[in-house]
């Protein structure tokens, strides 16, 4: 089953330079709002690995005291027994 276009009809000069013309626009505007985000995303991520600076240093310091009160622990389990 077809279905049957009919003629092309001419669009006029005036209607076809404007949506060329928005289609520009769009355009443009994405790509300076693209530019914009990634200027916000770099300075989130740059705050982001600060953050992770001082949460990594964090976890090392409680790793460490961690693993110094199981050594201690183990040391007391395993010295001599008094009686």
């Amino acid at each position: 089953m077809a279905i049957e276009l009919g003629a092309a009809v001419r669009v006029s000069p005036l209607i076809r330079f404007g949506r060329w013309s928005f289609l520009g626009l769009g355009v443009l505007y994405g790509a300076y709002h693209q530019n914009r985000l990634a200027k916000r995303e770099v300075g989130i991520r740059a705050i982001e690995a600060e953050k992770k600076a001082i949460r990594d240093a964090k976890a090392a310091e409680e790793k460490k005291r961690s693993l110094e009160e199981e050594a201690r622990a183990i040391a007391e389990l395993s010295g001599p027994v008094k009686k």
